[in-house]
């Protein structure tokens, strides 16, 4: 069976083009949309087993960490794979678990923005405009949505906190990175999460970034207990090490929010090591290195 999920540039053409696919090769995967970007662009939802009991995976969330959505997908295809195949998934009985367990795998939270980091301001639709502006036509560094803001800066988690220090540090608007809007919640990206969050009790919730090969667990006193446990497993399987949240990623994160608004666990990975965006090169390793993990997850 021909491999869907490649190392190839995830731009909003390309990772329809493979949801599309896994969607036409599996029909137990069911593809929704959860919310739209502000330049039109869909948010995708893939899901396999029963919507109750289910885990959520979510990547894309900014523009240079494009390594996120593929390592999502490749996920799901060896998952959908496995279930399809009737066989093993790491010598897990994958089709047993799905009976009871589903899985949800958000690919590409801010699509927007991986566009902008991938083709430049064009990427911005209507906000071409605003993208050049705020980036001075330099989208190297680009991790925002089409508006200039932040989405792991935007979630009602001490943004209030964080907003101070965003402009504590010289950030008072959109900006490629680090800005969390006006308002917390301002952006439909992070409607879209929050809406599906809330409709759905996932048991926990997987965030994936890059860089770093670390893993995020904690928020306050709201933390579970059981998130400590589970982020010693991860860490073990995967080799990444456990941190604790600083400076300005102290707040306003999906993981922070997810922990404070429901009291179950939330982790943020930061995929890979080097600087962003990570090279295409380097996908097959942190996939093979994070495969057990992703599978844990599911289990748990």
């Amino acid at each position: 069976m021909d491999q869907i999920v490649r190392a190839v540039a995830p731009d909003y053409e390309t990772m329809r083009g493979m949801l599309d696919t896994l969607k036409k090769r599996f029909p137990n995967a069911r593809l929704g949309v959860c919310g739209r970007s502000w330049a039109g662009r869909s948010i995708y939802a893939l899901s396999i087993g029963p919507r109750e009991n289910s885990v959520l995976y979510a990547g894309g969330f900014h523009g240079q960490e494009w390594l996120t959505p593929l390592l999502l997908l490749r996920f799901f295809e060896r998952t959908a794979t496995a279930v399809w195949e009737g066989k093993e998934f790491s010598a897990i009985p994958i089709q047993d678990v799905l009976r009871r367990r589903g899985m949800v795998i958000i690919p590409c939270v801010n699509p927007d923005g991986v566009q902008i980091a991938l083709h430049g301001a064009r990427g911005a639709g209507c906000y071409e405009g605003l993208a050049t502006r705020v980036s001075g036509n330099d989208f190297s560094r680009w991790n925002a949505n089409a508006r200039g803001v932040d989405i792991n800066h935007n979630f009602d988690a001490g943004w209030e906190t964080l907003h101070q220090m965003e402009q504590e540090s010289g950030i008072t608007g959109p900006a490629p990175r680090q800005y969390g809007g006006d308002t917390p919640e301002s952006e439909p990206e992070t409607q879209a999460l929050v809406r599906l969050c809330r409709s759905q009790p996932f048991r926990h919730a997987l965030a994936f970034h890059s860089q770093g090969e670390e893993i995020f667990w904690e928020y306050g006193e709201s933390t579970p207990e059981r998130g400590r446990m589970m982020a010693k497993i991860f860490s073990a399987s995967s080799g990444y090490r456990l941190v604790e949240n600083d400076g300005l990623a102290s707040h306003g994160g999906f993981k922070d929010w997810f922990i404070s608004e429901f009291g179950r666990p939330a982790f943020t990975f930061e995929i890979g090591k080097g600087e962003n965006p990570l090279p295409l090169s380097d996908f097959e390793q942190i996939y093979e290195k994070l495969e057990e993990t992703l599978l844990l997850a599911a289990l748990m």
